[in-house]
Formats: structure tokens, C-alpha cells, sequence
């Protein structure tokens, strides 16, 4: 059985990566919620799990995983496993909006182009924006830099803008204040959009728009 020390370094590892528990849980085969119960009480986890992990993220160094010998990570894998290729903000596609901003999926399943922008230190991932909905504030081919909110606890700013995850699909666009607490208001810049109500419950993943990245 690992020690206490060893479940500590797993979720230092976790937290390195920027991979959800639930995520990683299921990666290994460990069931919802138990990883995280096992941290909590400081439980032990067992060998076949841990032989689940070393097989899984392979880039793991055993020494350190044991015994915190050594580095987090192997040097003897290739360079795509190494820090530094975690330096920048992931660009990822509209599609895996939805699984990030949840903590479903994590930006490394995903092979990222990487920006470096010293002034979205905040920003957590980047998304293109398409459409002309937003014009002029942002056109179809523009980049926004995001960072995710979680659902539970949500406090909109109004007449900011938000990256949303509806039935409708994703949008970019303002939030206003509605006539009903239920709902928030759907704004788009381009005057040809009408504004509409969105029923909170409607929306499934969100984040918060801190810049952009204009190409020309």
C-alpha cells in the first residue's frame, strides 16, 4: 500500500497537470468521488491503482511517486512531455469548450497551440470566435481569452461578456440583467441580433472574457 505522503504527491501531480479528479478518477478506473474521498481522510490507496496510474500518465517519475526522490517527471520521455510545453494559454476549438469549462475534459487531451500573453495572466484558455454577431467588438476569426466560472456559485457582471454553453450551443455574448431572476438577458453587438431571455438552467458551462486577440 502507498503512504499518505504518496496520495499527497498523486494530487500534486493532478493539480500540476491542471486534470479534474473526477477526471483523473475515471482515467484509472476508480469510481466517482473516491480519490478525492480517500485525500480527504487521509486514506491509503491501493497497488493496482497505482500501477493504473503509472501506466496511465507514464511521464510520472516512480522514485518520486514512492519516495519523493527526483524529479515529478521522467527525463527520459520526449520533449512533448516536459514543464516547459505547459508555458502559454491553450487555443482549443469550440467544440471542447464545454468539457473544459466544466472540468470534464482536460485542455491536454487536446493537442493545443500555446500562446504566450503576459497581460491574460488570469486567462485559463483561449477560443476563436465565429460569426458576425459580435461585430464590432470582436469579428469572426478573432481569439478570446477565458476563464472558466464555476456554475454553482455564479455571480454575472452585467453587460460583460461570457463564453456560454446553451442547448443552442455555444455563444459569445453579453449578459444583461432580466425582468426575471430565472433568466439573464442575451446580448449581441451586432444591432440585426435581437437580444433574448436565457433560462439559468439552460446554461451547462460558462466562463468569463478577459481579452482578445485581434488578427488581421
Amino acid at each position: 500500500m502507498m503512504s499518505n505522503n504518496t496520495i499527497h504527491r498523486i494530487k500534486e501531480y493532478i493539480d500540476y497537470k491542471g486534470i479534474s479528479v473526477r477526471l483523473f478518477e475515471k482515467s484509472i478506473g476508480m469510481s466517482n468521488g473516491s480519490f478525492a474521498s480517500q485525500l480527504k481522510n487521509g486514506k491509503t490507496i491501493g497497488v493496482d491503482k497505482l500501477e493504473n496510474i503509472l501506466h496511465t500518465y507514464n511521464e510520472i517519475n516512480p522514485d518520486w511517486l514512492l519516495t519523493k526522490n527526483g524529479p515529478m517527471l521522467r527525463s527520459d520521455l520526449p520533449c512533448a512531455t516536459k514543464a516547459e510545453n505547459k508555458l502559454g494559454i491553450p487555443l482549443i476549438p469550440v467544440s471542447a469548450f464545454a468539457g473544459i469549462a466544466t472540468g470534464e475534459v482536460s485542455v491536454l487531451e487536446y493537442e493545443c497551440e500555446r500562446y504566450i500573453i503576459p497581460l491574460f495572466k488570469d486567462a485559463e484558455f483561449l477560443i476563436p470566435v465565429k460569426g458576425s454577431s459580435m461585430v464590432p467588438k470582436y469579428s469572426s476569426g478573432d481569439i478570446v481569452a477565458c476563464k472558466k466560472l464555476s456554475l454553482n456559485d455564479i455571480f454575472f457582471q452585467w453587460n460583460k461578456v461570457y463564453v456560454l454553453d446553451t442547448d443552442q450551443g455555444v455563444l459569445v455574448k453579453r449578459v444583461h440583467k432580466s425582468a426575471d431572476p430565472d433568466h439573464i438577458k442575451i446580448v449581441s453587438e451586432n444591432p440585426k441580433y435581437e437580444p433574448f431571455d436565457l433560462h439559468i438552467s439552460k446554461i451547462h458551462a460558462i466562463a468569463i472574457v478577459i481579452g482578445v486577440v485581434r488578427l488581421e
